[in-house]
């Protein structure tokens, strides 16, 4: 090998980079505290820019709907107004379906816990009177039905005897928490200004990154990064207007199916499920447990039907609305959204869920685009 300046360059950056991973693997403790330290100080400003790109759906759809000549000459002062007043609306439209949440579903939960203990009190007995009429037959199920007693007296006198045990370990841990939930609560003001920083100049910032990738690699390179970064801007997008679409169609389905059987709480539990079904596939699992928890204290035999009508309706929103809608606004077929689902719940929990969709979809078409290429090659 012919040892000139640029050999000897690469060679050294050979020689540097593995010396370094082999301390890293060496004092791999102290890499990972140092990875941990660095996301530490990273995480609002990573947290603004999650949020900032979610925000940044409903702001350029308003922007393109309320300011469609914002770029032509003689409308300086729509461009000037365009983004702020587009993400005012963007602000607007979020913290109003967040507020419908809370004045819809915490007030009535808030009041069905309230109310927990007579209604589970008045419950019992009429439970225990349903299921002897439904093992009739059965004499042993019957008798052992009968010898059920449930003393209330002792069991509120263990649950105040467990707080006063627990009060001191309780009052200790009350400053871990109130500093946690400072912690917290600074996080998000300043992830949610840097994202508005980010929206505000998303424009100059894109350029600024452009200038900066093609000042430090060939334009090849810089070229394919902005095809991918593109890709996956259109690809994420859209997945959350496709979640979002989703979420709405199940919500609409619960109300309806719910109203015309005549269940309780209809309303309450098609905006919940509706909430909780932007979680991909199983989020609305968890409006099912909590409606069917609530219909229970009114009619046990009517949440043996809701969950009944929950899985009939969830294969229906799993099987051919879910992938058909989700899978077409991300351009991925139903097979690998399921697939995808699966395996990022599986490794990641509920964030994964959300994000390897969308990766799976810029994933699959960077590889058909790599055969689609080879193909060509090959005649």
């Amino acid at each position: 090998m012919n040892l000139n300046q640029e050999n000897m360059k690469k060679l050294m950056l050979l020689i540097t980079f593995t010396v370094l991973l082999l301390v890293g693997v060496q004092r791999l403790d102290v890499v990972l505290g140092a990875v941990g330290f660095l996301w530490n100080i990273c995480w609002p400003f990573a947290l603004g820019g999650a949020m900032a790109f979610v925000l940044n759906v409903p702001m350029s759809a308003l922007e393109k709907k309320w300011f469609p000549k914002k770029d032509l000459p003689g409308h300086k002062l729509q461009g000037k107004l365009a983004r702020p007043l587009s993400l005012a609306g963007a602000l607007v439209l979020v913290c109003a379906v967040i507020a419908v949440v809370i004045f819809v579903v915490v007030p009535e939960l808030s009041a069905t816990f309230g109310s927990l203990g007579s209604t589970v009190e008045a419950f019992l007995p009429k439970a225990q009177v349903w299921l002897e009429e439904l093992f009739d037959d059965n004499q042993q199920i019957t008798a052992w039905l009968e010898t059920i007693e449930l003393n209330w007296e002792k069991m509120i006198e263990t649950a105040l005897s467990f707080f006063r045990n627990g009060a001191g370990s309780v009052l200790s841990s009350t400053v871990t928490v109130a500093k946690t939930i400072i912690s917290a609560v600074t996080t998000f003001f300043i992830a949610l200004v840097f994202s508005f920083y980010i929206l505000l100049q998303k424009e100059r910032l894109g350029a600024q990154g452009e200038k900066l990738l093609r000042a430090i690699l060939p334009a090849k390179k810089v070229e394919y990064i902005l095809h991918v970064c593109s890709l996956s801007h259109r690809t994420f997008s859209s997945f959350i207007t496709g979640q979002c679409l989703e979420a709405v169609i199940l919500g609409v389905m619960f109300f309806v199916s719910m109203s015309i059987l005549r269940f309780p709480y209809a309303l309450l539990v098609g905006i919940l499920v509706a909430f909780t079904a932007l979680i991909p596939v199983f989020g609305a699992f968890i409006g099912c447990v909590v409606g069917a928890f609530l219909i229970l204290m009114v009619n046990p035999m009517q949440a043996l039907g809701f969950v009944i009508l929950f899985f009939v309706l969830q294969q229906l929103e799993g099987n051919l609305i879910y992938p058909h809608v989700v899978g077409n606004s991300v351009g991925l077929p139903s097979i690998w959204v399921l697939a995808a689902v699966t395996v990022g719940g599986s490794l990641m929990g509920i964030v994964g869920m959300l994000v390897f969709i969308p990766l799976a979809s810029v994933i699959y078409a960077l590889v058909r685009e790599w055969v689609y290429k080879r193909l060509e090659g090959k005649g």
